[in-house]
């Protein structure tokens, strides 16, 4: 196993960077180191750009239009435009549903859907979680019964992520009541402009509206929208999550939040003296930053084993344990730097407004992204599930 990039894997990462000084737009950058999410227009734009680039989908193998960039690569082009403060690809369709297609998906769904998820065409979301089926998906209830050429779909879905936008989910729906839970479930695309579709939307605790609940009513959806077998959806839904955890790892957005509470810490005074010289301080910053430094490190050994042909196991649990703990001590610490400004919580920084922010600009957001990073130690399978996971996978308890 070799942790240096090779002397082709440096020229790659050279063109990476240059690609990001000329194309990646300086608003895009400015709202990502303000804190803010990208609205649904920015998004679209550095989509738009990266598929011109043909660099949008550098997991997808070439025949499918992708990039076919090796993992390490992939790794390289995460690290360098998350550093940049790029908006993150979303996931949904280019990291979730398009590997799953290219894999267990026909061939008509294949030529229709992925070149729409590559030009931009489709906005997918994921329809995995319930209402008493986060974690434990297997309980799932939403269902799904065949009446000809269609299965009518009945039930919700809860935390789906950015769905106020999406015109297509892919869910999981129950189609069996026999055998084990997981032997009944199917891998279901829906338009969500279809009769008896509806979208609800969740306020957060920042005030922001980026995960909703949807509702089925009677809605028929073709069969020929189901993914590979009726009742093998368990099958597709685990090959998808294993390259969810992996994302959630976030190497690149914890070294960003990293190099921002520093400059915090620079920024704000204690007792007359930067806040980053006070050695309590500075001996918790020192930590997370060797705990970065430390899942960097599995990180890369994850990357590489990627390389040369291993799926990732259970490290792909170890790294959303580690990653999600480390971005939220940052959050944590970063919300005691900036101290009192931190206190007047600013709901109307979510989004542009035309009020002055009350102190430094870096604190408008600096509660909004502690409480709503709350999440990550939860969301694409808790830290809880994935410690079941390691125990039993890896250490055989």
């Amino acid at each position: 196993m070799n942790l240096e990039y090779s002397d082709e894997h440096k020229a790659f990462r050279d063109d990476v960077c240059r690609f990001l000084d000329e194309k990646l737009p300086e608003h895009l950058t400015d709202r990502g180191r303000r804190g803010r999410a990208p609205s649904k227009a920015e998004h679209e734009e550095w989509h738009a750009i990266l598929h011109e680039q043909g660099w949008l989908a550098g997991n997808w193998p070439r025949e499918f239009g992708g990039a076919g960039w090796d993992a390490v690569q992939r790794h390289i082009f995460e690290t360098e435009t998350t550093a940049r403060g790029a908006p993150r690809i979303v996931p949904f369709g280019v990291a979730m549903l398009g590997p799953v297609l290219q894999k267990f998906g026909s061939k008509a769904q294949q030529d229709h859907y992925l070149p729409r998820i590559l030009d931009g065409t489709d906005w997918w979301c994921q329809g995995y979680s319930e209402p008493g089926a986060g974690s434990d998906l297997a309980s799932l209830r939403c269902e799904a019964v065949r009446d000809g050429d269609h299965y009518v779909v009945n039930g919700q879905k809860t935390w789906t992520t950015l769905g106020q936008y999406a015109d297509h989910i892919f869910c999981l729906v129950r189609t069996s009541k026999e055998g084990k839970p997981q032997e009944g479930i199917s891998f279901l695309l829906i338009d969500m402009a279809t009769p008896g579709v509806e979208v609800r939307p969740i306020v957060l605790i920042d005030g922001s509206v980026e995960v909703n609940e949807v509702w089925f009513s009677d809605v028929r959806v073709p069969v020929e929208n189901l993914v590979g077998e009726e009742n093998k959806g368990w099958t597709y839904a685990k090959y998808l999550l294993t390259h969810e955890r992996t994302n959630i790892a976030g190497v690149g957005f914890a070294s960003a939040g990293l190099a921002a509470l520093k400059r915090i810490a620079r920024a704000e005074q204690d007792g007359g003296r930067p806040l980053a010289e006070n050695p309590h301080f500075a001996a918790r910053v020192a930590r997370v930053e060797i705990d970065l430094m430390a899942m960097a490190t599995t990180n890369l050994r994850v990357v590489s084993a990627a390389a040369g042909g291993q799926a990732p196991g259970a490290e792909s649990s170890m790294l959303k344990i580690k990653g999600t703990v480390i971005r939220q001590e940052i959050n944590a610490l970063a919300k005691t730097a900036a101290g009192p400004y931190a206190l007047p919580f600013q709901s109307e920084a979510v989004e542009g407004t035309n009020e002055e922010p009350v102190g430094p600009d870096y604190a408008a957001r600096v509660t909004g992204q502690y409480l709503n990073n709350r999440k990550l130690s939860i969301y694409g399978g808790s830290n809880e599930v994935q410690r079941q996971i390691i125990a039993k996978t890896m250490l055989g308890l």
